[in-house]
């Protein structure tokens, strides 16, 4: 009679431990994607992959996601770019043309804003080091990060989301859903490690004043793999209009909706600059927080900021008002007192 008890415990405990290990394996199915295989920092992972659909843990609502386009890379992204010389880009570039430059480990480079309308990424590498160029049409704004997830590098696409309007974009490492503004993980197994990407400087310029100081630089060519109308705007008048394609949260109308600023961050501290105070003043002085800080606009175009009692470089963020608003809703507004 003990005997069959005992017998009968065993099975018991048994038929608990493979619920058990059946739960734990639909729960981590959900969370990870189809075939997903863990890498170590520095290894490359490129595969095709589900986009996280697991809100445990996200920075997001999952009714805040709107569809922007069809469905996940509806809008492609350049994964092998090609470059041209300023000679050759000076042929079918227009001095008024904007465009977003880079000068990373002395390597200059230029995205321009005719071909990232249609592609919003570019998955490039710099010296060797693997970066990703991104720019959402909608809010203005153009960023650029390392290709890196938890330390692996990938490469990044559009998912189809939107997010307050902004670019949702995923990695094709585990499937990540990021925030373009901010370069934050929002859902997926990123999001529950509180990643954020980091952040390389880019500027927004004109071709005009970008090629007089980057002779030797290099172009994104037209030649992308796709066949799109590059010299055609897909989007109407939307940059001067007071129109949005998507909703977003807490509107703030303080500034014209579509006035560009340059956003810049310290600790908890955010202010917007627009653009137009550039125009009379090469070099502002301001104090953000508790910080002392200097905004310089340089010949080509960039806008360097510096904490002027670290020497800090702090990397500031080119976007329409409406956009650095949504996303910073405490945000001051710099005041020209001069």
């Amino acid at each position: 009679m003990k005997n069959f008890l005992f017998r009968k415990i065993i099975i018991v405990i048994l038929i608990l431990i493979g619920v058990g290990i059946f739960l734990f394996n639909q729960i981590s199915s959900k969370s990870t994607p189809s075939g997903f295989q863990p890498a170590n920092p520095g290894e490359t992972v490129v595969r095709n992959v589900e986009l996280q659909n697991d809100f445990n843990g996200a920075k997001v609502k999952k009714g805040d996601l709107l569809q922007g386009c069809t469905s996940q890379d509806c809008i492609p992204s350049i994964d092998n770019p090609k470059f041209e010389s300023v000679n050759d880009a000076d042929s079918w570039l227009e001095d008024g043309d904007a465009l977003f430059a880079i000068d990373y480990m002395g390597e200059q480079k230029a995205y321009p804003q005719r071909i990232m309308n249609w592609h919003e990424i570019v998955n490039d590498e710099i010296q060797g080091e693997p970066v990703v160029i991104t720019f959402c049409p909608l809010c203005g704004s153009a960023l650029a990060f390392e290709r890196k997830v938890n330390g692996v590098i990938t490469e990044f696409g559009v998912s189809g989301k939107l997010h307050d309007s902004d670019l949702v974009m995923y990695d094709r490492y585990e499937g990540n859903l990021w925030q373009q503004i901010t370069g934050e993980g929002i859902v997926g197994p990123a999001a529950r490690r509180d990643e954020t990407l980091k952040q390389i400087h880019i500027s927004t310029t004109n071709w005009e004043t970008w090629k007089k100081e980057n002779l030797d630089g290099l172009v994104l060519s037209q030649e992308t793999g796709f066949s799109r109308n590059y010299d055609a705007y897909p989007y109407g008048t939307y940059e001067q209009d007071d129109e949005l394609y998507f909703g977003v949260k807490n509107l703030d109308k303080k500034l014209q909706i579509k006035t560009v600023v340059y956003g810049v961050s310290i600790d908890d501290a955010r202010k917007a600059y627009p653009e137009t105070v550039f125009d009379n003043n090469s070099v502002i002085t301001d104090i953000l927080g508790n910080a002392n800080i200097k905004l310089e606009k340089t010949k080509s175009g960039k806008i360097i900021v510096t904490n002027l009692d670290t020497d800090e470089d702090i990397i500031p963020i080119r976007l329409f008002w409406f956009a650095w608003a949504a996303f910073n809703p405490d945000t001051l507004i710099y005041e020209n007192t001069n």
